[in-house]
């Protein structure tokens, strides 16, 4: 397993707010986070509170500005690239001594880690000239976890000028933040997620950071969110006609994850690793190939043989074990722990009161909701200030919300431009065109509570930052969303990092006393009962279809019992039972 970075998991994406500043918090214990830049107007008022926060010059970014998205997100990225830069070299001058920032660098790493061997030799050694060499050594090696950012592709609404013209392609939501990215001093790597953008994908080869540098080296990487292999080969495939490298590709569960939620037809996150685990060299050449051919017909410089491409994957893990797991029995090279983090105020941003409320929910309070005004399944937390407002303003028969930042604006069956259907516009015209359409009771109604449950995403997944560091609120909008996976009930109380990292490594124990399926077992039971909700609403191919696929994860399975039979010993029974049961 080749693994450049030190520990063996990153924290992904957390909404628009939770991760926003998660680098300033944790690169420099070695550990990778990821940042979302669509939202230009929360990225420049955390511009401005860590500028304040760190006695830096602070320059506004005006919306009057030409290009201001990107050149807001190019700011705020190069604020965090120079911040972490300095916490890094205050790190390195401390000495190695228990309660320094350096020591807890050390304390941080996995076992297996060779930085973690060294430390502990340092540990054991007596011999005072020896001990010094071993801590310069060690000093020296300290290095930042990345700034890796994220872009939905699905997010990509075109942008109008103030007279109501539309702009060009290039200042679109999706396209000014790639072009954001492309422009900071990072070297680091944008995550695609949400499906394939052709626009987006094309935009990437205008920067000369994502093609290789003299040294065969790339600036700028591209990693890819995927659900399943084929999704892997095609992107893969469409990036690397243009020349462009996968870096990674991350498997995601389809619905044993927080956000967004894409569920694929039945196909299940162990078949998908092994898949992945069989063809991995199959896949690294036939895309290594194609990109160099790209590359060589654009006159460029080519991947150089050692170019790495890795595999990671995320979405329900909840144990050391499983971690340990993943890693040894399907070679990954890493993890992505989500949902967790969010109890874990040292790494992510989340409210007092919200924070409260997941360090004490029960099971029922995650939930699959149509709450997304995308029309994809969304994660969700039944005891969120979002979902209170949202329900008091269908009571006081107001439904719908502002809309003020039109990020999730897609829909024209009223208007000329889009709109968004968590809007309070497009409610009430919905509402009034359904009311006139002499529907039966009971189905009209039905109709409009789904329509009443679509929530600004927009505000309320980015207001719970403000409300931790006091910040401004536009206009006065309190309310949070918030989105953990469901693997979340497992765990209860506030960590520190110590106790989430130990946690992962399995140094330590922190879930809660609920009995807790694999991970394996618990995304199959969320897969079963999607799959008995969309019964009677989707075509019979497409349910003969995620049934057979299964079925074959269920096989797949009880295959596993034996051929992992040590790895998976504490699981045996419970998924012996599960299995069956399903």
């Amino acid at each position: 397993m080749s693994n450049a970075s030190q520990h063996t998991f990153h924290i992904p994406v957390l909404g628009l707010c939770f991760s926003i500043d998660s680098p300033l918090k944790v690169a420099r214990y070695g550990i990778s986070s990821v940042v979302s830049i669509i939202e230009d107007e929360l990225i420049e008022h955390m511009r401005s509170y860590h500028c304040l926060q760190n006695g830096k010059v602070y320059i506004p970014i005006s919306e009057k500005e030409h290009d201001y998205r990107a050149k807001r997100i190019t700011a705020y990225l190069n604020m965090m690239q120079e911040l972490v830069g300095e916490q890094i070299a205050l790190l390195k001058a401390q000495p190695l001594k228990e309660g320094t920032e350096l020591w807890k660098y050390f304390q941080l790493l996995p076992e297996n880690a060779a930085l973690k061997n060294k430390f502990n030799t340092f540990l054991q050694t007596i011999d005072a000239a020896i001990k010094k060499g071993l801590e310069e050594e060690l000093s020296n090696a300290v290095a930042p976890g990345a700034i890796d950012v994220n872009i939905m592709a699905k997010v990509d609404n075109a942008r109008y000028d103030k007279e109501g013209n539309r702009l060009p392609d290039e200042y679109s939501d999706a396209l000014s933040a790639l072009r954001g990215f492309a422009q900071s001093n990072l070297s680091s790597s944008v995550v695609f997620s949400a499906g394939y953008n052709p626009k987006l994908y094309a935009y990437a080869e205008q920067f000369a950071d994502f093609f290789p540098d003299e040294a065969g080296v790339l600036k700028k990487k591209i990693i890819l969110k995927v659900s399943d292999y084929r999704s892997a080969l095609v992107q893969g495939k469409l990036l690397a006609k243009k020349g462009l490298w996968v870096s990674e590709f991350r498997i995601e569960s389809g619905l044993n994850c927080g956000g967004h939620a894409f569920a694929t037809e039945g196909l299940l996150m162990g078949p998908i690793l092994e898949e992945f685990k069989n063809k991995r060299a199959e896949l690294r050449q036939e895309l290594f190939d194609l990109c160099n051919r790209s590359l060589a017909a654009k006159g460029v410089l080519q991947l150089p043989e050692t170019a790495p491409q890795r595999i990671a994957a995320q979405g329900g893990i909840g144990t050391g074990e499983e971690q340990t797991f993943l890693l040894d029995y399907y070679q990954l090279d890493g993890t992505g722990w989500g949902s967790p983090f969010l109890l874990v105020p040292e790494a992510t941003n989340v409210d007092d009161t919200t924070l409260s409320q997941l360090a004490s929910a029960s099971p029922n309070d995650y939930y699959l909701s149509n709450a997304s005004p995308l029309g994809v399944p969304f994660n969700n937390f039944r005891r969120s200030s979002s979902e209170a407002q949202r329900k008091d303003r269908v009571e006081r028969n107001r439904p719908g919300s502002p809309c003020y930042k039109k990020y999730l604006s897609s829909d024209t069956e009223f208007t000329d431009q889009p709109i968004c259907t968590a809007s309070r516009k497009y409610q009430h015209l919905k509402i009034k065109q359904l009311k006139e359409s002499n529907l039966p009771e009971q189905v009209l109604q039905q109709k409009i509570e789904a329509l009443e449950e679509k929530d600004c995403l927009c505000e309320g997944l980015t207001t719970s930052v403000r409300l931790k560091n006091e910040m401004y609120l536009p206009h006065q909008l309190s309310a949070v969303a918030i989105c953990p996976g469901p693997n979340l009930a497992f765990f209860s109380g506030v960590f520190s990092l110590q106790q989430m990292v130990d946690h992962i490594y399995d140094r330590s124990e922190i879930t809660n006393k609920l009995p807790r399926p694999h991970m394996f077992v618990n995304e199959l039971k969320l897969y079963i009962d999607y799959f008995q909700k969309h019964m009677d609403t989707a075509q019979t191919k497409v349910l003969e279809k995620f049934r057979s696929n299964l079925l074959a994860g269920i096989s797949y399975y009880k295959l596993l019992l034996s051929d992992a039979k040590e790895e998976l010993a504490r699981y045996e029974e419970m998924l012996q039972r599960e299995v069956v049961l399903a």
